[in-house]
């Protein structure tokens, strides 16, 4: 029999399918004996395809809330500083709108068995961060003062890492993130 070799373009990739490949990589080996090589490999593409979507292997878990950080932020810097409090917890629900299951969910989960769960601590803790000084900026702007505005915009961000957490151990798909968040978001009043 012979082989006919494909030629022209190569098979279509979407981050979704580098995402999978690379979930079940550090599921079957780890995160740190992962390679991106060896993602690119199991998804069927390129090096270079797998940097058209993601710019390293941490990336793919934080992609997709690393986007509404990044929303969160246009939308918090556009406004005015009319009503923060109430604003900011608008604009903060909104990462959490059709968030679906995704590999962070799955991470959280896998964490162990994934062995990342130190890199998943400190991923955390930067988005976590980000969030807070995002809400603490628009709480100055406000007229609070900056003691005070650091302290609630670390509320927001942890509520927002905390639901993540609790929603995905929960199983995530079987309850909805805006629910879980709204409930974290209440506690850090």
């Amino acid at each position: 029999m012979v082989k006919i070799s494909r030629s022209g373009r190569p098979r279509a990739s979407s981050p979704g399918e580098i995402s999978e490949a690379a979930c079940e990589l550090f599921l079957e080996q780890g995160y740190e004996k992962t390679s991106i090589s060896q993602i690119a490999q199991r998804a069927g593409v390129s090096r270079s395809s797998f940097f058209n979507y993601f710019t390293s292997k941490a990336d793919v878990l934080w992609s997709g809330l690393d986007e509404r950080i990044e929303a969160l932020a246009r939308q918090l810097r556009s406004g005015n500083s009319d009503n923060a409090p109430e604003r900011i917890r608008v604009s903060v629900m909104g990462i959490a709108t059709d968030f679906a299951p995704d590999s962070l969910a799955l991470a959280l989960v896998n964490a162990q068995a994934m062995d990342l769960a130190g890199e998943l601590e400190l991923d955390s803790a930067l988005r976590q961060a980000r969030i807070g000084s995002l809400a603490a900026e628009q709480l100055q702007r406000s007229g609070i003062d900056e003691l005070t505005a650091s302290v609630r915009g670390a509320a927001y961000g942890g509520a927002v890492l905390a639901a993540l957490r609790t929603w995905a151990r929960a199983g995530a798909g079987r309850t909805s993130l805006a629910a879980v968040l709204e409930k974290a978001l209440s506690a850090a009043k």
